[in-house]
């Protein structure tokens, strides 16, 4: 049967919604064959994937302490996309927020105040920015590929922390290890349990959480309610439109890019500040890359991008699960995510072309593919 994809006269809103739902059961199907082929039972399989991390409250922990960063950065990101402003260098980003706090606690080190922490968090807003003050300066003035300079400027961003680590920054105590000095009790974010809340007694949940709780209603109100959210939805779908309303294209760009820029130091913060408690040459969780596929399963809308984070961030845990219980790799976390982006991308081609028998109605060889 010859198959050909047609325009649709219109965009069809309700794909919209059910294309992160049927991607998901997609990606769930394609995950049960995997197991099969693996050998693995795919009923233990999901439940250690996705039941077993749940179990207790550090299990819950450890989902929120992921979640919260993907979902940080997803949400400056979507503030771009809407735009069609597509930064892809937030995992980079991220690192020099983590960089600009990480100087600030070494520099601070033996000072005990409680100034010490929220002058990390601003610093680390202000490096993640300035760093994509980079790319938004070469499209904005150079009219360069976006995509390219913020990918680049990540494996930049990385070589710059294994400098330090490796350099100026290590701590000469320990052994020759690339690791920073541990931060002081000043510079590290609260455990929940220290507040109070017996319920994460034990558990690595901490108050970085706090910030990605307040991005989120201004997230939603900057994107869905404010006249500048407005502006960079029209520039992203009608751009001529948008220039004939006067919105200046090169505002928009900076404003984006340095939205995300924020964000992601943001959450660079919140990884060094919190669990980690130092800047050290692994650190590589990946959150940025990830956040892009958070972004785009959650519609670009930051209930969604919510929902979507929480399912990553159990996607990540559900990869060092199965690979204590199962034998399976770590990286079956990373085949879900790549499967669950694949077949996103695949639905959302059906939100603006329907699918059509060319034998059933030859007419359809008319349209446009």
């Amino acid at each position: 049967m010859r198959l050909k994809l047609v325009p649709r006269a219109e965009p069809l809103q309700s794909m919209r919604v059910w294309a992160p739902v049927i991607a998901i059961g997609l990606t769930l199907l394609a995950g049960f064959l995997i197991f099969m082929v693996l050998g693995k039972n795919p009923w233990l399989a999901y439940q250690a994937f996705f039941i077993d991390p749940l179990r207790d409250a550090n299990g819950v922990s450890e989902l929120l302490l992921k979640a919260s960063p993907l979902c940080l950065i997803a949400l400056g990101l979507a503030v771009g996309y809407r735009a069609n402003i597509w930064n892809i260098g937030a995992e980079g980003q991220m690192y020099v927020g983590g960089i600009f706090a990480s100087g600030l606690a070494i520099y601070f080190h033996e000072v005990d105040a409680p100034w010490v922490l929220p002058l990390m968090v601003v610093a680390a807003a202000l490096g993640g920015a300035l760093w994509a003050s980079l790319t938004a300066l070469c499209r904005a003035q150079f009219h360069t590929n976006e995509i390219l300079v913020s990918l680049m400027l990540t494996y930049v961003a990385d070589l710059v922390v294994k400098f330090l680590v490796y350099g100026p920054w290590r701590d000469p105590m320990a052994n020759n290890f690339p690791i920073t000095v541990s931060f002081s009790d000043a510079a590290l974010f609260a455990p929940l349990a220290s507040y109070g809340w017996d319920l994460w007694e034990g558990t690595r949940i901490n108050s970085s959480v706090f910030i990605t709780l307040v991005a989120i209603p201004v997230a939603w109100f900057f994107m869905q309610s404010s006249y500048a959210g407005f502006q960079h939805l029209v520039t992203g779908e009608a751009p001529a439109a948008a220039r004939y309303a006067g919105y200046r294209d090169r505002w928009i760009i900076w404003i984006t890019l340095l939205i995300g820029g924020a964000a992601a130091g943001l959450a660079g913060v919140s990884d060094v500040a919190g669990p980690l408690g130092q800047l050290n040459d692994r650190w590589t969780p990946g959150y940025g890359f990830t956040a892009i596929i958070v972004a785009t399963l959650g519609r670009l809308h930051a209930l969604g991008i919510v929902l979507a984070s929480l399912l990553m961030a159990l996607l990540y845990l559900g990869g060092e699960a199965v690979q204590v219980t199962m034998q399976l790799p770590k990286a079956v976390s990373e085949v879900f995510q790549g499967l669950l982006l694949l077949f996103l991308l695949a639905c959302d081609v059906l939100v603006k072309y329907r699918v059509v028998s060319l034998d059933a109605n030859p007419k359809a060889l008319g349209g446009t593919a």
